[in-house]
Formats: structure tokens, sequence, C-alpha cells
């Protein structure tokens, strides 16, 4: 987790307001994988986000629907529809004007010009600054990819034959295609991502917190990839931050059983996957004496480490070594203050701030 940006009398950080990213795109192109991811980075930050999915308001108010619903020319579905996405968006307002929100992800289609000018507006009317995500891909290789992982496994397939979800979701696309029309206005504030990255349009996008929500979409990536974590080897006085000691002779051996165990593991992996989907196995540590040493059994194996001073410890100042009953004893606001908000508080001298 990031450390605590700071934070304005009214709950929010960098004085930027409220924020709503609206996603637009047909189907299957990555706007619900985005749009967790997103939320799932600000949220790291310190930013309070949440994700409001039109498919999944869909899917509580009227189930699983058939083909017919999604027809642009069914007017009294697309009626309906139109409704729950609304209710959607009204919930996604009030949670940034009295549920304590600052960026809040409208996980839509979103597909008519007619369509983002109305939720724009309504969204400055509330003082909320919105922000247009458009996913374009004419790769169809990456879209049934993207058909096949996720959305055949969706809640709407339940039971279904694969390949007749898959048929099922190509029709669903082909309905919206009939009425889709890419952003053009350029008064708007939008992002393009073109075929998942390969090429990006950014226009009148302001201010620090959505040029950092910019900057993540870039480096956003769609490759499957495992990451491990694990806990340093226990040192000769694990109770200390500023001691920074060597591991003790147990570290040693659990730093030579995680090696042993990580290789034989990713061996195993590799064994069942074709050649050109395997990777190599690379370690980061921060660069505290027992990360470093927890780490040095992969260099004798010529494994990659890297070493990162973003992944050290914060510094505990004052609190550190001490135990919960001394904590207690000693700064017993600051303790108090620590229960209840654990992330944003700090002891004294403690580390408050850290670049990422």
């Amino acid at each position: 987790m990031a450390a605590q940006l700071y934070e304005t009398t009214s709950g929010r950080l960098f004085h930027a307001g409220a924020v709503a990213v609206i996603t637009v795109g047909l189907p299957a192109r990555g706007k619900t994988h985005a749009s967790r991811s997103l939320c799932r980075y600000m949220r790291w930050l310190g930013v309070s986000t949440k994700v409001f999915s039109v498919g999944n308001y869909r899917r509580e108010r009227l189930g699983s629907l058939s083909e017919e619903w999604f027809d642009p020319h069914n007017e009294e579905a697309t009626k309906t529809r139109l409704q729950v996405a609304d209710k959607c968006l009204d919930d996604l307002i009030d949670w940034l004007q009295t549920g304590g929100g600052q960026v809040a992800i409208f996980d839509g289609n979103n597909v008519t010009e007619s369509r983002r000018k109305q939720i724009h507006d309504k969204l400055l009317a509330y003082d909320i600054h919105p922000l247009f995500l458009e996913f374009i891909c004419n790769d169809p290789d990456i879209i049934l990819a993207n058909i096949r992982s996720v959305k055949i496994s969706s809640p709407d397939y339940v039971d279904w034959v694969p390949e007749e979800a898959v048929n099922d979701y190509k029709r669903r696309i082909k309905q919206h295609e009939e009425y889709y029309e890419t952003i053009t206005d350029t008064s708007l504030p939008f992002v393009k991502n073109m075929n998942a990255g390969e090429q990006f349009i950014v226009n009148n996008v302001v201010g620090y917190l959505q040029s950092r929500i910019v900057y993540y979409l870039m480096n956003l990536h769609i490759q499957p990839r495992h990451i491990y974590f694990a806990r340093s080897a226990p040192s000769l006085n694990d109770n200390s931050y500023k001691a920074d000691a060597n591991l003790s002779e147990e570290g040693k051996h659990y730093a030579e059983k995680l090696k042993d165990f990580m290789l034989a593991y990713h061996e195993k992996k590799n064994a069942n996957i074709g050649s050109g989907e395997q990777r190599l196995l690379s370690v980061w540590t921060s660069t505290q004496k027992k990360d470093l040493e927890t780490a040095i059994p992969f260099v004798n194996e010529h494994i990659a480490v890297r070493q990162q001073s973003v992944l050290n410890q914060l510094n505990p100042g004052e609190s550190d070594g001490l135990s919960e009953s001394e904590l207690q004893a000693k700064f017993p606001e600051d303790f108090e203050k620590a229960s209840d908000n654990p992330y944003r508080h700090r002891y004294p001298r403690a580390e408050v701030n850290r670049k990422r």
C-alpha cells in the first residue's frame, strides 16, 4: 500500500474534488477489467474509490436476459435498461456527495454521444468532474480471448455450453455496433485506449488526480502473470526497524527452503504451459538487510534479484521496538488513533510520506 497522501478538510485528497470515470465502448473491450484494476490502484493510493457496474445492476434487478433484450430496436427493453443505468448513476452521485467517496467508476457501454452528453451535464450539475475512458479494439484475437476468458464465465451464462455462450455474446456485440458512436466531442475530457494499449489519445485531461489515472491506464497490461508474496526470513532482531539486523540461523534455513520451494513450483508451472508463454522467475526485495539476505539463495541460483527501496518497511519512529502494551502505556492517545485509523495515523517521528 502506498504512503498516505495529504488529506483536505473534506476528507478528499489533492484538493481535486470528486471525479467520475465513465467507460465507453463495445462489449468485450476490457472496460470492466480496467475499471476494477483502476479501483484497486486508487485505493492503494489512499483515494476512496468504488466501481458502479451497470451490468451488475441489471442482473440484480432483471436477472439474466435473453438476446432480444439487447436489440436496439426493442424500445421497451431499451427503456428498461436505461432506467437501470440511471439508477446506477444516481447511486454513484449519491456516494460521491454523501458517502465519503472521491473517485467513482461508472462501468457501462455508454456508446452514444447523446447518452454521454446527458451523463456529462448531470455530473457537472453536482460539481463532479467527469473523465471518459473509451476502449476501442479491432483485433479479433483480443476480443475472442476476452470473451472466452471472462464473459462466458459471467452470471449471464451460467450452465451454458461454452461455444453457445461465445456465439450469443458475439451477437450481443453486433447489436451494440449498430448504434455505437466513438467520442468526437473534443470539449469532453477523455482517453482513448486502442487495442489494449497499442495507442492512446488523451484530450482535455486536467489536474493531478486525473493525470494519475491516465498514467496508470497507460501502464496497464492484460497479459496474465503470477506474483508471489513472501515474508522476509527471521532476523536477529525482528522487533526493531532501526537495528536492521542480519538473518538468524533460522532465517538462513528459511531462505534456502523458500528458494527450493519457489524454483520447484515455478518449474512445475512452466512444464504445463507452452514454451511461448513461459516467463522467467525474478525476485524483488527491499534494501533492508533481512530482505536482501533472504534473496541470497536466489542469487546463488543465478535468478535475477532487484532491490526496490519502495518495498522498505515504513519507519515506525518512536514506536520502534515497543510491544502493544508498551505502546498503549507510552502513547495512549496515539494508540487509540492508530486503532481507529491504522492507515493514516503515524506515531511520533514515524515516516509519513514516501514517494512512490
